[in-house]
């Protein structure tokens, strides 16, 4: 922790990326989409959720998988975030990890994760999950992760052809979701390169002791980018649509681009939206909100009576309320 700047209340705008909005925005045009929101949470609940994703998984904390449980706490010391969400670790060869939950989030590491990342590349991860806690994005992450876990006759409520327009923008937004995150964890691992060489190892594993060369991989990034004809970019988006997230080299390219716009390097040095003043003025009301609204305001009786039965308090993301417009520090350009 020496090393690392604590970023003193700093709120997620900070590090939110322009594509992520864009996405939010054309998800919430989307007809049906809170009313499939909201079934969904009535549907499972919070114990129905933990039960979906921790029925095979083991609780880190002190004594269990102490490393990972340091990783955490640093984590959450640069970030200044007074909540700690449970770590879990799952049994899955992918390298994986996510943010699940709807009042009170928790975080699933895979054992590919474990087995294939090196310590930085494991603080990375769980940096990069925080990040969607801090930015609000857990709700309508785990709505798509429900739909990717048990498919669409996990939601006998609502039709199919109601749902799968929901479903293609909900997926959009959740790959764009990951680029403001990974510059949340970069924020709060500090380490270019090692925030480099962990999307490396997300494309191609471990290097099972035969050299890896960083500089190739960023130039293959770069390419990828910037090759090609038209043809070559409607595969792109074809290929794309069908994944969970944006290829590693485009998530490489856009934090790379990010870090030579110098805003990575202004927030490091205290240029960034505390918290504070993000919930100060009504006009900064934003994704968080938004969430909490179809949460409190258009759920079922029978939802609401379960929330004053004790399920769980609202997390701390409520109070990081995302502006609708970025305002002092513009990190995004």
């Amino acid at each position: 922790m020496a090393d690392r700047i604590v970023l003193t209340e700093i709120a997620s705008p900070s590090w939110e990326h322009p594509a992520d909005r864009a996405a939010l925005n054309a998800l919430r045009t989307i007809p049906f989409f809170d009313e499939v929101t909201r079934k969904t949470f009535s549907y499972f609940g919070e114990r129905g959720l933990r039960q979906l994703f921790l029925a095979n998984a083991v609780r880190v904390g002190p004594t269990q998988r102490p490393k990972l449980d340091a990783i955490l706490t640093e984590v959450l010391a640069v970030y200044d975030w007074p909540e700690r969400p449970p770590l879990y670790v799952t049994q899955s060869p992918e390298i994986n990890a996510m943010a699940i939950g709807f009042d009170t989030p928790f975080i699933v590491v895979t054992s590919g994760a474990l087995e294939h990342l090196d310590h930085e590349g494991l603080r990375m991860v769980i940096a990069h999950e925080v990040a969607h806690i801090i930015s609000g994005h857990v709700v309508y992450r785990t709505l798509a992760e429900i739909i990717m876990l048990a498919g669409f006759t996990a939601l006998p409520f609502v039709a199919a052809a109601v749902l799968f327009p929901v479903h293609v923008a909900l997926m959009e937004w959740y790959r764009k979701s990951e680029l403001s995150s990974d510059r949340g964890a970069l924020l709060a691992c500090q380490d270019r390169d090692a925030a480099m060489r962990t999307l490396m190892r997300l494309a191609a594993g471990r290097d099972y002791g035969d050299a890896t060369d960083l500089d190739a991989f960023m130039a293959q990034a770069a390419e990828y980018e910037t090759e090609g004809d038209v043809v070559d970019r409607v595969w792109k988006v074809i290929n794309t649509m069908s994944r969970t997230h944006p290829f590693a080299t485009v998530r490489a390219g856009e934090l790379q681009r990010w870090i030579d716009s110098g805003a990575y390097a202004r927030i490091l040095g205290g240029e960034y939206l505390r918290r504070a003043d993000a919930k100060a003025h009504p006009a900064h009301i934003g994704f968080v909100a938004d969430v909490r609204r179809v949460d409190l305001e258009h759920h079922g009786e029978s939802h609401r009576r379960s929330r004053r039965g004790g399920r769980g308090q609202a997390s701390a993301d409520a109070g990081d309320r995302r502006p609708p417009e970025r305002r002092q520090v513009d990190p995004a350009q």
